[in-house]
């Protein structure tokens, strides 16, 4: 495990960003034989394209970003979803040429050759990874542009106190493919201690400590330096439990006094972006993500 002591790690200086605003996205639907009534030329796009592919309702809309798919069964089931102008029922399928409704708004399904939207986002300490807070605290979403027609979905949390990279998307698919435990994606952070790391605690942390949810260990631990009492070390993660480098430390007796998330997967924190803001991946950067995901999963299957 190396130890070799380095320049303290530090977030780099960073200049502001530049974003984009979100473009309108085609509409969808299909299930059953139940066609809708037949409408003028000016209503002939949401007319069901019945040689479309299609999907369960409830996978469609969580896709689309809207919440779990048990949150979206549980919409259906009220009748709050309705489908080419009729209420949905659990079992109902849809295509993208369906047009598909949630009280009065429309939901937009993204066409099959439409790409995710993809935001780093530097979270500061002091906001939380929660649309909503019964204390009133400022949440990460406050700060995102808004959607018309879905959700931000946060890949991985980060808690109150914790900085760093915070990655979003309106794409569900994508999302899991990130954050599910099966594939492995790795978390590295900037962790900075009140003393510093004996060769046996490095092991110790390597190998594996007991949390209260099992056994965790970092799969690369590095000592960066540091100044005074404080010391600051690079840690690799496979997973995403709830404060859990925090904990890792705290299992031997020592306390995180700072903690940064640096990259997340295949994406950096972009240095130019200042606490506060975010960057949206351009077209070919998000083609470049899926690409490195497939990558990454490949690997995985035939390991």
């Amino acid at each position: 495990m190396p130890t070799k002591k380095k320049t303290p790690l530090r977030p780099a200086r960073q200049k502001t960003d530049r974003s984009k605003t979100a473009s309108a996205v085609p509409e969808s639907r299909q299930r059953r034989t139940r066609v809708s009534p037949k409408t003028d030329s000016t209503q002939s796009l949401e007319k069901p394209d019945l040689t479309a592919a299609t999907f369960k309702l409830q996978k469609l809309l969580a896709h689309r970003g809207l919440g779990s798919r048990r949150e979206m069964e549980e919409l259906i089931a009220a009748g709050k979803v309705t489908l080419n102008g009729e209420v949905a029922t659990l079992g109902d399928r849809a295509g993208p040429a369906d047009v598909i409704r949630i009280g009065k708004r429309i939901i937009r399904m993204n066409a099959p050759e439409e790409l995710p939207r993809v935001l780093l986002y530097h979270k500061p300490e002091g906001e939380i990874v929660s649309y909503k807070d019964p204390q009133g605290r400022p949440s990460v979403f406050d700060k995102l542009p808004h959607l018309r027609s879905s959700k931000w979905i946060a890949i991985g949390r980060l808690d109150f106190n914790t900085s760093g990279l915070l990655i979003f998307t309106d794409d569900g698919t994508l999302a899991n493919r990130l954050m599910h435990p099966r594939f492995e994606m790795e978390r590295e952070y900037a962790v900075r201690i009140l003393g510093e790391l004996t060769d046996a605690q490095m092991t110790q942390l390597t190998t594996g400590v007991t949390l209260s949810d099992g056994n965790a260990a970092f799969t690369y631990l590095a000592d960066q330096g540091g100044e005074g009492a404080n010391h600051w070390y690079r840690a690799i993660l496979k997973e995403g439990k709830n404060r859990e480098v925090r904990r890792m430390f705290e299992a031997i007796g020592l306390t995180v006094s700072r903690l940064i998330r640096v990259r997340f997967g295949p994406l950096n924190l972009p240095p130019r972006i200042k606490r506060g803001q975010w960057l949206e991946l351009d077209e070919k950067k998000t083609k470049r993500l899926l690409d490195l995901i497939d990558d990454h999963h490949a690997s995985l299957s035939g390991s």
